[in-house]
């Protein structure tokens, strides 16, 4: 697996000690600047995957390091990490072409994962989205999926709904592909993550001097989309008085800058996604009912992965296949086994819980098999990988030899964990010879130099 690299531009010696050290435990490569004249020079000399760079260094902002990536024409995605944490200089990161904004001192586990995302993402413009890439073949799918042509030729409001992990924003996408506003931009603000007075910044622009730190015009999201399309993840977040800005919006569709006196108008396909049971909150007075029926002209729902049992092991070969592609490392299949493992489980995080524990799990299986005994030990519950008094021939019959490889190769791993990793005692408790033992062990890719 190609290690990436990750530049961190902070004046502080012990900050940047410490990223080194948290990063380079996480298996990333780390090259380290202190002023934004050294940054500039490390992001073109050693081209890092991502920049980690302190928004204020002693010969300037860390935003003139992202600026140079910008005029060098780099991609490279930058999160800006400040001490001194306000609205407008997290606006001003933004607007520049942050993809994160962290204060000091942050959450190491929210770190982690703002990492993963943005270094899974593709550097260059991704993709035109097509529908075939939504995975499923059950029912539920399939009735949505047929339903996107006609729904896609109306400019109408689309609500989606559905539990987290679901993929909402990629069954926005899919509509947005097949609609007649394809050639346009598809852009998307999660609503619950910014302050109230940055989101309406984001959504309906300012003009410059409307506050602090409002160095010059900024269109805003609705403007910005025009001609395509503009999801509002996690609408059901929104304050009552952001309520009240969205509704006056959407019905003239125009839109008036923070400190603007003119209104511009646009002409966007707007959709809205949430995890909450929006007809509750109506009824319970924290979400506007003309704002709801705004919204819910067209209605799709996902259904949580425990209701889609059918579509697991498409799904779970497809993460398997994209895991070995980005992580360049040879193809990996998983056994009947592990599929039946993984229909089993409940799936509370639903199809993003199923991504990342196929991308975990590929990671460290070094074999090219993915049993049962390689998921994860919450999967399998007390389920008894060694017990065959229950075990009936499948309809469809089976493959035996494989089978039987998958099974030697769960026990032996078992084995393994029971001892240690000590091969001599491992083959004792399964009744092998150590010679025999250590011939499997090599076929499996199980075999340790160092035993």
């Amino acid at each position: 697996m190609k290690s990436q690299r990750i530049l961190v531009v902070d004046d502080e010696k012990s900050i940047r000690e410490f990223l080194t050290i948290l990063l380079q435990q996480e298996d990333y490569e780390v090259v380290t600047a202190a002023s934004v004249a050294e940054g500039k020079e490390r992001l073109l000399k050693d081209r890092p995957n991502l920049v980690m760079c302190d928004l204020k260094l002693p010969d300037g902002s860390g935003l003139e390091v992202l600026q140079h990536a910008r005029d060098q024409n780099l991609a490279t995605p930058f999160i800006i990490i400040t001490a001194h944490t306000t609205p407008q200089h997290a606006l001003e990161s933004m607007r520049a072409g942050a993809a994160e904004y962290l204060s000091k001192p942050f959450n190491v586990e929210d770190l982690k994962t703002i990492l993963t995302k943005l270094l899974s993402r593709p550097s260059e413009d991704p993709r035109p989205f097509e529908v075939t890439e939504f995975i499923g073949s059950s029912a539920p799918i399939r009735r949505i999926l047929d339903m996107i042509p006609q729904i896609a030729s109306t400019p109408s409001t689309v609500l989606i709904t559905g539990e987290s992990g679901t993929g909402k924003e990629l069954l926005a996408r899919a509509i947005h592909a097949a609609s007649t506003s394809a050639g346009g931009p598809f852009l998307s603000v999660n609503c619950g993550a910014l302050p109230e007075g940055l989101l309406e910044s984001e959504l309906f622009g300012h003009v410059r001097g409307a506050f602090t730190g409002a160095v010059r015009d900024h269109a805003g999201l609705f403007v910005d989309a025009e001609g395509g399309s503009l999801l509002l993840d996690e609408i059901g977040e929104l304050t009552p008085p952001m309520q009240a800005k969205l509704l006056r919006v959407l019905q003239e569709h125009r839109v008036r800058p923070v400190g603007g006196t003119r209104e511009i108008e646009f002409k966007v396909r707007v959709m809205a996604a949430t995890n909450r049971d929006l007809r509750s909150d109506v009824d319970g007075g924290s979400f506007r009912e003309d704002l709801f029926y705004r919204l819910n002209v067209l209605h799709l729902h996902l259904p949580p992965l425990s209701q889609r049992a059918d579509d697991l092991p498409e799904l779970a070969r497809h993460f398997v296949e994209r895991t070995c592609t980005r992580f360049d490392i040879p193809a990996k299949r998983l056994t009947p086994d592990a599929v039946r493992v993984l229909q089993a489980y409940t799936w509370p995080g639903n199809v993003r819980e199923l991504e990342n524990i196929i991308e975990r799990t590929v990671a460290f299986e070094t074999s090219e098999l993915i049993t049962s005994g390689s998921l994860p030990e919450h999967l399998r519950g007390s389920r008894d990988e060694a017990s065959f008094d229950h075990m009936s021939l499948p309809e469809e019959g089976i493959d035996l030899e494989e089978h039987l490889s998958t099974v030697r190769l769960n026990l032996m791993r078992q084995a393994l964990e029971k001892t240690g990793g000590q091969q001599k005692r491992a083959a004792e408790l399964l009744r092998l010879s150590y010679r025999a033992f250590r011939y499997h062990a090599e076929k499996l890719g199980l075999a340790n130099d160092d035993d």
